[in-house]
């Protein structure tokens, strides 16, 4: 492989008892949920000169936002206009609004009980409306996953685009779920008469703002460089105009495919696709994250699957969760952190038996998404059993779990410290989405989450000085720290998309401050972007200020929680000032972090506007994660991707809402 990746983040831990860490080389090396991270990369070059971009006008007028969720089961009743639309040989279901649930043990029917009822203006039980641009092409196109490939991907790092391209079925279409049926992971059948909405969207392209077309040309410029580089390898590194490898299996490709689809980009997402048909294969002897490829790469697939109706993706993802399965082989049934696909061997690191606490319960969306598409119940149950057995375990405070989670004996490891950031963050995030992916109706993921939401309200909570921000801490051992990750960002937009599904309003309350406050946290800082941590300050400071920065936290990785944020308060309350918001954030990434001969890049001090320090890496979540939300963001299209519809993985990466059988 054409990359090395340095030591992960446990050879610095120190012995138990201590706290997160706080040095420059920890901090380097971690990444938005624990993960382990490539060193950053050879500096700018001395000539180097970043891309500015100019400011465009304002949307036109927002529509009105969807209302909440009403709280009673999911209809499966078809409209008119679904059972039109046609069947594709070959293919099964793409983009489905709402889909059977596996049966559960444990569900409930007295579940909304425990929910505060509300009135809805507005429900919506029929298709999604995708506006994806789309050229009218002819059905057969749809199995071009079994027949001969004919257009070749860059075989080169370095060399130009010389390729044929197959044209592919580019559908939005929307499959009727399956009726009466109480058997759990069972697929939707297709109805077998066009309907008229796929149509229109076949021949018409959809009407983009100026400010969706200024994410499809940074998506654009991106791709430009990781296509010229890096194609078929991990990461682009920009600056030196090379790739980095982590796993080799292609991860910007595999992590960008759905968010070309999103956008449109046509001939961009054949061609990617055309890699995935000929180049991407899973027996190779590598050692893989479990979480992070997961989310990226089991994620990314089964996603745009469900968006393209194309079983290539599907089958590739099949293949790779039988790779990953090996993991949950573990006296405790809590996976390894490692496993390597090739010869199925699974580990944890050498220096330790622990995973971390958000590595093992954020697979699930994506692991029950497969034993639902597949029929093959094992992917579920692994991943669940670890759900249940976290619910049980002790350590815990009022809902806050600790980072650490040990394979042999199952146990919380590293007692006593709590946090909303790396390594344990999407635990969090995963206990809603989880709910919301199931149909509501497994109260044990929803307690789970409304205590938690509770302990962080009485634990980590604090305001700042002299402006009152509202933040989230950290706590280690009864000891409050005003450290707050950047990656904590996420918690706003989770909030709110609590509380479209029914969840307590004061939850939006705090949503919208800690909006307010990872706003700020770019805001003030000299090139708008935020740094990878902030302190804040408990008692009026000199500077007026209420955050401060520490030298080895000064960095930008281009990451997505601020916007993805934005995205869902957007989404959930209409207000503008949160496009705004996403604007200024992506006026600052063209000024300080395009590099011009294609790609963005990470930096290393977003506090000197002249002297940014471009890492030279850039990672797969850009174009996975940060580009995909601000486009969603732009649009004033409720129905593009509905929060109704849809339930977004920790990388972006939408998976249908299931409905009841």
């Amino acid at each position: 492989m054409g990359g090395v990746r340095t030591a992960p983040l446990w050879r610095f831990i120190l012995p138990l008892g201590l706290g997160l860490p706080d040095t420059a080389g920890e901090r380097e090396l971690a990444d938005r949920r624990g993960r382990h991270v490539p060193a950053a990369g050879a500096g700018a070059s001395p000539g180097l000169h970043l891309g500015d971009s100019e400011p465009r006008r304002e949307l036109r007028q927002q529509q009105e936002p969807a209302a909440a969720l009403v709280l009673e089961t999911l209809s499966g009743k078809p409209t008119e206009e679904r059972k039109m639309m046609p069947e594709v040989p070959g293919l099964k279901p793409a983009n489905p609004p709402v889909l059977p649930a596996p049966q559960k043990a444990d569900a409930s029917p007295a579940f909304s009980k425990m929910l505060p009822q509300r009135p809805r203006k507005h429900f919506r039980r029929g298709p999604p409306h995708l506006q994806i641009r789309a050229p009218n092409t002819d059905s057969k196109a749809g199995t071009q996953g079994d027949t001969k490939e004919r257009a070749a991907a860059p075989g080169d790092a370095h060399q130009e685009e010389n390729t044929q391209r197959t044209v592919i079925s580019w559908r939005g279409a929307v499959i009727e779920p399956e009726q009466g049926t109480g058997l759990p992971l069972r697929r939707a059948e297709a109805p077998a008469k066009p309907s008229p909405l796929v149509t229109r969207m076949q021949k018409e392209p959809a009407l983009l703002n100026e400010r969706q077309e200024g994410v499809i040309e940074a998506f654009r410029h991106a791709w430009k460089g990781y296509r010229q580089f890096a194609w078929g390898h991990d990461e682009l590194r920009p600056v030196s105009k090379s790739f980095s490898e982590w796993f080799g299996l292609g991860l910007t490709l595999i992590d960008a495919l759905d968010t070309m689809w999103i956008l449109g980009l046509k001939q961009e997402f054949e061609e990617a696709r055309m890699w995935v048909s000929q180049k991407l294969n899973f027996k190779k002897d590598v050692d893989v994250n479990l979480f992070e490829s997961t989310i990226r790469i089991l994620g990314g697939l089964l996603s745009t699957y469900h968006l393209s109706g194309d079983r290539l993706f599907l089958r590739k993802a099949k293949d790779f969760g039988n790779r990953l399965m090996p993991a949950f082989m573990t006296p405790s049934k809590i996976p390894y952190s490692d496993v390597n696909i090739g010869t199925g061997v699974a580990h944890p690191p050498q220096w330790t038996s622990d995973s971390t606490v958000s590595e093992v319960t954020s697979i699930q969306l994506e692991f029950r998404e497969l034993s639902r598409l597949t029929g093959v119940k094992k992917f579920q149950e692994a991943a669940e059993e670890v759900t249940r057995h976290v619910h049980h375990l002790s350590g815990k405070k009022d809902g806050l779990v600790p980072m650490f989670i040990n394979t042999h004996s199952g146990s919380f490891t590293h007692l006593g410290v709590f946090t909303l950031g790396a390594r344990a963050d999407s635990y969090y995030e995963y206990l809603l989405k989880q709910w919301i992916q199931g149909g509501k109706q497994e109260t044990q993921l929803l307690e789970d989450y409304l205590a938690a939401i509770e302990g962080i309200k009485t634990h980590l909570v604090r305001h700042s000085e002299p402006n009152k921000l509202t933040f989230i801490g950290e706590l280690t051992h009864d000891r409050f720290s005003a450290k707050m990750d950047h990656l904590v960002c996420f918690l706003p937009g989770t909030l709110a998309l609590g509380v479209h599904h029914g969840l307590p309003t004061d939850h939006m309350e705090l949503a919208r401050a800690l909006m307010e406050t990872c706003y700020q946290m770019n805001r003030q800082m000299e090139t708008g972007l935020s740094p990878e941590i902030v302190h804040f300050n408990l008692y009026p400071p000199t500077d007026n200020l209420d955050v401060k920065v520490k030298p080895a936290d000064r960095h930008n990785l281009l990451r997505p929680e601020t916007v993805e944020s934005l995205f869902y308060l957007y989404r959930t309350t209409g207000d503008r000032k949160y496009q705004d918001w996403g604007w200024e954030i992506l006026q600052s990434f063209n000024k300080y972090t395009r590099v011009p001969s294609g790609g963005y890049t990470s930096i290393n001090n977003v506090q000197n506007p002249h002297k940014p320090e471009p890492r030279d890496k850039m990672e797969s979540f850009f174009l996975g994660e940060t580009l995909k939300y601000l486009y969603l963001l732009f649009s004033d299209d409720q129905n593009l991707l509905s929060l109704d519809t849809y339930v977004f993985n920790t990388e972006a990466h939408p998976l249908p809402i299931w409905a009841l059988s």
